[in-house]
This record gives structure tokens, C-alpha cells and sequence, in this order.
């Protein structure tokens, strides 16, 4: 790609708009990695293999990866009271904010790898607006890179997820989202560009994304400048 040649703004046509959580609507990795430095420090497992594993996935998936001789759910119930007692740090993320306040709330949701009560805490403690419902770890029976995360989100907006745009930042969620049928907006705020590759499009962050209602359909039109 020429670098010298400014690229153009993007327009897409959707019906829903999802959003993963953590790298793309807040940032949390102090609280998480603290967190989970924390459990691997108890548990005898490599802290620095952990920080490496856990990023875009569910973490009872990555419990079980790290020590599958202990019980995942008890391990899980652990480190998530660690991350709902440390909100130090948590911020939310740039452009977040103005684009939330832009969507009617009935068109977009979250999909998280969090559970429900930790993504609960972290939007609120962040300034976000909670969703009535939203998409986290007990919702489905596979994580991300399954498409069953996204897809749930898209049937629980009450469209095909060929319909909705999402918005990720990690390799597990970018896979996710691309399975599912939607088209995929990725940032690379936590993974570098190299592992984005199931994004259809890159951007910073979701400073001067724009939504506006396109027509009497009801249809969104979503325009950004990808990188």
C-alpha cells in the first residue's frame, strides 16, 4: 500500500452495530493483567505465558488451558472477583462516547469474552451506558474465535449477522466476528496489525466513526477513514 496516498472515508450500510468490550470501548488491560499476575502467582502457572494466552478469549477457557487439573468454573469465580475489585486504571477509550450517544440504544450491543456481572462493572465504572442486554461469556457455550459469540449478538438486535458491523480489537475476535457473517472494523489496540487479518477494515479508534440513518428501511450508514 502506498502510504503517501491519504485513504479515502468508507461507507457501510448495516441494520445492527456490536462492540467488544475491553481494547475497543474501554481499556482495562491494567486491572486485567494485574488480575490475572495475581491468580498465576497463586496457582504456580507462568505469569508472562498467561498475559500472552488470555487476551480476546473467555477466561474459563484459559483457566483450563493454564491448569486443567483444577475446576475451571472455581478458578473462573476467583480471578473475576480480583478484575471487579480492581477498577483502577479503567478508562474508557477515545471517540467511545459521542458515538454511543449517536445510536438509537435498540441497534447496538456489546460482545464480550467478560462475564455479565465483570462487564457490568467495568461499562458503568467507565461512563458507558449499559445495555439492557448484552452478549458475555454465559451467554454462549463457545467463546471467540467461535462465530457463536457475534452471532448471538446479531439474533439478540433481532438481525442477520450479515446485517451488523463489529467493532474488535484482538485475533480472537476479529476471527469471531468474520465466521459469524458480519463485517469486521478492527483497532489495533491490543494486537498488532499482522494478527487483524480477518478484519475487512482497520482504523486507530473510533474517534470520527459516524452513524446516521441512511432510509425509510431503517438502515445505518456507518462512515470511518480506514488506516
Amino acid at each position: 500500500m502506498d502510504r503517501s496516498v491519504a485513504p479515502s472515508p468508507v461507507q457501510i450500510l448495516c441494520k445492527g452495530i456490536l462492540f467488544d468490550m475491553d481494547g475497543i470501548l474501554i481499556s482495562s488491560i491494567g486491572s486485567v493483567e494485574r488480575s490475572w499476575t495475581k491468580w498465576a502467582n497463586l496457582r504456580g502457572v507462568d505469569a508472562e505465558r498467561t498475559l500472552h494466552l488470555i487476551h480476546g478469549r473467555r477466561s474459563i477457557e484459559s483457566v483450563a488451558e493454564l491448569r486443567p487439573d483444577l475446576d475451571a468454573e472455581k478458578e473462573n469465580q476467583i480471578i473475576e472477583q480480583f478484575e471487579i475489585d480492581d477498577t483502577e486504571g479503567l478508562m474508557v477509550l477515545p471517540g467511545v462516547l459521542d458515538l454511543i450517544a449517536s445510536l438509537p440504544p435498540e441497534r447496538w450491543t456489546v460482545v464480550t469474552s467478560a462475564t455479565d456481572p465483570l462487564a457490568r462493572v467495568r461499562l458503568a465504572s467507565a461512563g458507558i451506558p449499559v445495555p439492557k442486554r448484552l452478549i458475555t461469556a454465559e451467554s454462549v457455550a463457545h467463546g471467540k474465535p467461535h462465530p457463536a459469540p457475534y452471532q448471538a449478538g446479531a439474533a439478540l438486535l433481532g438481525f442477520a449477522s450479515e446485517d451488523c458491523i463489529a467493532f474488535e480489537d484482538a485475533a480472537s475476535g476479529t476471527k469471531s466476528a468474520r465466521a459469524a457473517g458480519c463485517t469486521v472494523v478492527a483497532t489495533p489496540f491490543s494486537h498488532p496489525i499482522d494478527a487483524l487479518q480477518a478484519a475487512h477494515y482497520l482504523i486507530p479508534d473510533l474517534t470520527g466513526v459516524n452513524v446516521e440513518l441512511s432510509d425509510s428501511a431503517g438502515s445505518l450508514a456507518v462512515t470511518f477513514t480506514p488506516l
